[in-house]
């Protein structure tokens, strides 16, 4: 079945306090965003990659590509004001309809080979699917009282890549975009659509703080 992967990478490096994008800040001496790449070519060498960047961050990334001799096959796409458009444009990278389309935050490194197969493998027959891990701590809800203990139990921590039927993909970001739209996920299932649950691993951690870098060098080590 053919297999296709939507890298986002639109970060700023606000919350990381950086100047440079933080998909492009050196992680043991190679920009994340190649990391992340590196990991599905190390799944699947024939897996279609589609980088979905901002315009002003192309030139920058063909530079690094340069400077770091990374010569992985990618396509790359224009980034858009919000995840849904950036999503959007990078599926009209892909021609085909068929097979499957995952998409995975350009931020994440460490999924690990398991869980994207596991995401792929579920995907070919469930059509949608997103990995999640377990909340160990007690979460509360806030509430216009104050707040409350709620049942961690019913909660899961949602990561990346989401994996869907491409043609179910497609249709879905035909519709309009909407501010409750916070993943893959919410797209599609605003189209009726149920979404099912995988185990993904605990290290898939997405790296959007100077804390997160700290674990992020600690498990390279």
């Amino acid at each position: 079945m053919e297999k296709h992967i939507l890298i986002v990478a639109g970060g700023k490096g606000l919350r990381m306090g950086s100047e440079m994008p933080k998909q492009f800040l050196p992680l043991k001496g190679r920009p994340i965003l190649m990391r992340t790449i590196e990991r599905f070519y190390q799944y699947d060498p024939q897996i279609g990659i589609v980088l979905v960047l901002p315009k002003d961050q192309q030139a920058y990334w063909k530079e690094l590509c340069e400077e770091y001799a990374f010569s992985l096959p990618h396509l790359i796409a224009d980034g858009g004001e919000t995840r849904f458009h950036s999503v959007k444009n990078g599926l009209c990278a892909i021609p085909a309809n068929n097979g499957l389309i995952g998409v995975h935050d350009g931020v994440r490194p460490f999924v690990s080979i398991d869980a994207i197969q596991r995401c792929y493998q579920e995907a070919a027959t469930k059509q949608a699917v997103v990995p999640v891990i377990e909340i160990h701590e007690s979460i509360r809800r806030i509430t216009s009282s104050g707040s409350q203990a709620a049942n961690r139990e019913e909660y899961k921590l949602v990561q990346t890549p989401q994996v869907f039927s491409a043609r179910l993909l497609k249709k879905a970001y035909e519709q309009d975009y909407s501010p409750a739209f916070t993943d893959d996920a919410s797209v599609v299932e605003a189209v009726g659509i149920q979404v099912h649950c995988i185990k993904g691993n605990r290290e898939n951690i997405k790296l959007t703080t100077p804390f997160d870098l700290k674990i992020a060098n600690a498990l390279m080590e």
